[in-house]
């Protein structure tokens, strides 16, 4: 895979995602030549992330760069591009990457008009916007968009992941929104259910629910990955009929609030469960009844 020449890069803007991936590219060569940033957070991001790096509107940090980091909120990335586009910001040649995870390049075709080659690079991890970041994306992959039958632009997209120390993966535009579905799935329903978890062992006076949670969903995690619905333990999936109805039971009384997301991923488990024949037929029917909102 050949190496991107040294280009000088603009971050727009300097929020958690954009600062530490232009540190990244600052760390493997480029140059960062502007950025963009007006809160008080983007502004000590820049400080400790991008030192020395003037913070400049976006129409001026685009002019100046050949590689644009488009950092900014999904919903916003077509109506930027098409202002900068008539603010005759961009011009041909320019790589303009977005670092959205439900977007494709579709959202570039303004800048692809003029000559500016599109790029979606998004980082499949958590960003704190702190240094840290920087180490974390060696343990992440990116999820790489480019043209369908330009392969050059995707050598480009995959040759910069790469530069940053990150695992490119390509992903076609037709399934962005399923990939990103998947992600978003995954990961913020995690960090809820982690949450409710703590919340309950909280109530039952658990005052560190941390240090029983921890190991615990560590090796559900990595048995999950290793081993799929093989790995799944519990009164669902052994077909425990009378604990799941206990569970119900006791949600209702302490937490009814918690109740139906515990209804929806129980049912759920007893279907992947049953499908791989973990839970036995005979059983199953049980566990669904204990699980009906109807029955109950």
């Amino acid at each position: 895979m050949s190496r991107p020449a040294r280009l000088a890069v603009g971050v727009v803007s300097a929020g958690r995602v954009g600062a530490v991936l232009g540190a990244a590219l600052a760390r493997a060569g480029h140059t960062i030549t502007a950025a963009s940033g007006v809160s008080k957070a983007s502004l000590r991001r820049a400080e400790e992330l991008l030192p020395g790096v003037p913070l400049l509107p976006p129409d001026e940090v685009v002019a100046r760069a050949d590689l644009v980091l488009l950092a900014i909120p999904d919903d916003a990335i077509e109506g930027t591009v098409r202002g900068l586009a008539a603010s005759g910001a961009l011009h041909a040649g320019q790589i303009l990457v977005h670092t959205s995870g439900a977007h494709g390049v579709d959202v570039l075709a303004a800048a692809e008009r003029h000559g500016v080659l599109p790029l979606a690079l998004h980082p499949v991890m958590t960003f704190t916007g702190r240094a840290e970041d920087l180490q974390r994306i060696a343990a992440c992959c990116v999820g790489v968009t480019a043209t369908e039958d330009d392969e050059a632009a995707w050598n480009v997209g995959e040759a910069l992941v790469v530069e940053m120390g990150a695992e490119p993966v390509r992903v076609p535009t037709a399934a962005r929104q399923l990939y990103h579905t998947a992600l978003a799935h995954g990961a913020n329903h995690l960090i809820t259910l982690v949450a409710d978890s703590a919340d309950l062992l909280r109530s039952a006076g658990v005052e560190h629910p941390d240090r029983l949670l921890g190991p615990l969903l560590s090796a559900a995690l990595d048995n999950g990955l290793r081993y799929g619905d093989k790995a799944l333990t519990g009164p669902v999936a052994r077909g425990d009929a009378h604990t799941v109805q206990s569970h119900v039971d006791t949600l209702a009384k302490h937490a009814p609030e918690k109740l139906p997301a515990y209804r929806a991923l129980a049912n759920r488990t007893a279907r992947r469960a049953a499908g791989t024949g973990l839970l036995r037929a005979d059983l199953a029917p049980d566990v669904f009844a204990a699980l009906d909102e109807e029955d109950a």
